[in-house]
């Protein structure tokens, strides 16, 4: 009898099966905190909460696709550090946006919306395609991985992007009032929570593998 911890191939590196599955639920459990904490803090969002788990999953799924290419070996370190990346990398994408846009809109306009416009969306995704291709790529040499592994970091900041960037690629369109900034620390702090939950989540689930010298 075969004994051994069945893993899928990509190229010539290796993911865990059971990390993947560890990743996509820390990912699901990161949407449930999201809800929870949008509950209490702005307000009820419990319709959209098989939405929201669903994109936690593929978030989750690919987030830990990607560092199982880029890291042969998992640990704590590694784990934080590469979580931490992608979270600055919304921060790089919100300096970004302020500097390549000017304001069309108020922030009052894109409340009484219900949130961002599809149009400030539309406006801002070139500068966020090529925010995308440029972050992917410097990840990936960071980290030292090849051709094959930008194609993989690639998918996981589109990804990350879809369902968590495209809010903050349109900051630069809209006119914060001083008063209302406090709406932009809104934005980071959810997305800080998410990250943490879902680092947490997995680092709980995996200490063992992350812990091994």
């Amino acid at each position: 009898m075969r004994v051994g911890i069945e893993r899928v191939s990509r190229g010539s590196v290796t993911v865990e099966h059971r990390l993947l599955r560890t990743g996509t639920v820390a990912g699901t459990a990161s949407a449930v905190g999201f809800s929870v904490i949008h509950a209490l803090w702005i307000s009820t969002i419990w319709d959209m909460l098989i939405v929201m788990m669903v994109a936690g999953a593929l978030c989750g799924l690919s987030l830990i696709w990607t560092y199982g290419r880029l890291f042969e070996r998992p640990s704590l370190a590694t784990w934080l550090l590469f979580n931490g990346v992608f979270l600055g990398l919304f921060g790089l994408l919100a300096a970004m946006s302020v500097i390549v846009f000017d304001p069309v809109t108020t922030v009052a306009a894109v409340m009484d919306a219900g949130g961002p416009i599809g149009d400030l969306i539309a406006q801002a995704l070139p500068m966020t395609t090529v925010f995308s291709c440029v972050a992917a790529g410097l990840v990936t040499l960071a980290f030292g991985g090849s051709w094959s592994d930008f194609g993989a970091t690639l998918v996981t900041t589109a990804v990350l992007m879809l369902f968590l960037g495209l809010n903050i690629s349109t900051l630069g369109l809209v006119a914060f009032p001083s008063g209302s900034m406090y709406l932009v620390g809104e934005v980071f702090g959810l997305v800080l929570a998410i990250d943490m939950v879902y680092a947490s989540v997995f680092a709980g689930l995996e200490w063992r593998s992350l812990a091994a010298p």
